[in-house]
């Protein structure tokens, strides 16, 4: 039988797929990974302007691996109100018997921290131009720029969209950096608007400042990119309020559109998919990325037992991963969709019922607790 190239494939080196090897190496330091990914652009530039929030489970697996940044803002509390209704609500770390809800850390500083590990721990890292395509038969064949390279399952995490389920929510996410004259210390903020939530998280690089996610019609995101700073200012506390005082514009303003897109965990024999390349949510409540980690989790702890014997067929231990992930993906894909859908409804009736919600989830710890688990953990079985 002829020696394949790799054991594991992982095609795509952003944190999702870089966590995934480092596990895999942190399991067995022997299994031979390739891990398929754009050439580091140089040092100092900048690659992503996002700021990325994650949560306490995800904050426990990167400390675990040792690439924690060092650069963070914690967040301790987390304010959900909807604009000109009824109704708020405080979720704090007490009553679920943890320090943090979450961080806010920089996209850039994480990912340079989790490349030089898998530099340090001597994972194979092929440089592509392009996404690498990948082929199923007996085994996965990755097909990249000029070469071909076969392993025995592929991984892909490159954040190629799957089309199998979508969602085109008609909304940009606008993201820029914001400072304020009354900063509340490790607040973050979740205000739901008629025109899409509105987020500010405490950013990472200043204490005075943060990080804007503001999400708005295609047509509405354009307008507010082409004001004068004054005027966005206005239009900003307009939507959010006095809550933290004035609030400025000081950086640059960012647009990204919005859909949901979803498909099989395992679209191919031998192929799976995970972070962005199994699911792309709504922003709202930033869960994403802390979905793309505990897919990494998961999957590297389902295929822990075959990395000892790579040549057996991993098939079993791919179905159970793909089992034990569905609730989890279901659920947290369901609460990002169906959040920003039902709180921009011009329903009056829904309206108010949203704010009761709210209103309920204040007053009764049993009735946020739900919610605040899945944010701070997902859904674990």
């Amino acid at each position: 039988m002829t020696r394949l190239d790799f054991d594991i494939a992982i095609c795509g080196a952003g944190p999702v797929g870089c966590v995934f090897a480092l596990l895999l190496h942190q399991y067995n330091p022997t299994t031979r990974i390739g891990l398929f990914g754009q050439k580091p652009p140089p040092s100092g530039s900048v690659l992503d302007p996002r700021t990325l929030a994650l949560n306490h489970g995800s904050r426990q697996l990167l400390e675990q691996l040792g690439v924690w940044p060092k650069r963070y803002a914690p967040i301790h509390t987390v304010h959900v109100s909807q604009q000109g209704r009824l109704g708020r609500t405080l979720i704090t770390p007490t009553e679920l018997d943890v320090d943090l809800l979450g961080c806010v850390v920089n996209y850039d500083d994480l990912l340079h921290g989790l490349r030089q590990a898998v530099q340090q721990q001597g994972i194979s890292y092929l440089e592509v131009a392009a996404p690498a395509q990948v082929q199923s038969t007996q085994h996965a064949i990755i097909h990249t720029d000029s070469t071909s390279y076969t392993a025995a399952l592929a991984v892909q995490s490159d954040g190629v969209r799957p089309n199998q389920l979508t969602r085109d929510y008609n909304q940009h996410a606008l993201l820029a950096t914001i400072q304020s004259s009354h900063p509340k210390k490790d607040w973050a903020f979740e205000r739901f608007t008629a025109n899409g939530p509105l987020a500010l998280l405490p950013h990472p690089n200043q204490s005075d400042c943060y990080a804007l996610v503001w999400c708005n019609s295609p047509s509405r995101t354009a307008s507010l990119q082409g004001m004068d700073h004054c005027t966005f200012n206005t239009e900003l506390m307009q939507s959010f309020g006095a809550r933290l005082g004035e609030l400025s514009l000081v950086s640059d303003r960012f647009d990204f559109p919005l859909a949901l897109s979803a498909g099989p965990s395992l679209p191919a024999p031998y192929v799976v998919a995970i972070g962005n390349a199994a699911q792309t949510l709504h922003p709202v409540a930033g869960q994403g990325l802390n979905l793309g980690l505990r897919d990494t989790a998961q999957l590297a702890l389902s295929l822990r037992p075959w990395l000892a014997t790579p040549d057996l067929d991993p098939s079993s231990a791919l179905q159970q991963y793909a089992q034990q992930r569905r609730p989890d993906r279901w659920l947290t894909g369901t609460v990002t969709d169906v959040l920003p859908r039902i709180f921009a409804t011009t329903n009056p009736l829904i309206q108010h019922a949203c704010g009761l919600g709210l209103l309920s989830m204040d007053m009764l710890a049993l009735a946020r607790q739900p919610l605040a688990r899945q944010l701070l953990q997902g859904l674990r079985i």
